[in-house]
């Protein structure tokens, strides 16, 4: 398995990857509150730093794409899908728990 982890180019890969990612979602699932915006926004950012690399690898697996890719690519494109769904699931959760949670006095 190839170790990303020392590269600056690798992490400057994750951190754009994981900014692109929570720009995207932005676009598509607007947080309704400040708070909401930042927690998804800091969810979003340690995902794609976090997963980016097993992301990037997993997707290049499943596409059979990692003979055509550079391990830039690959460590952008995994950070940014890490970061997206990260987003999404934080916003899903967060719009189901204030339909169906608990209303106050009832």
């Amino acid at each position: 398995m190839t170790d990303f982890s020392q590269d600056p180019q690798f992490w400057g890969a994750r951190a754009l990857g994981a900014l692109a990612g929570s720009a995207i979602s932005l676009i598509y699932l607007l947080p309704k509150t400040r708070r909401e915006a930042a927690s998804r926004l800091v969810t979003g950012l340690a995902c794609g730093l976090i997963f980016g690399g097993p992301t990037g690898l997993w997707l290049g697996q499943k596409l059979d794409l990692l003979d055509h890719l550079t391990g830039f690519e690959i460590m952008l494109a995994g950070a940014t899908a890490a970061s997206l769904s990260a987003w999404w699931g934080l916003g899903l959760l967060a719009r189901l728990a204030a339909r169906y949670g608990a209303k106050p006095g009832g």
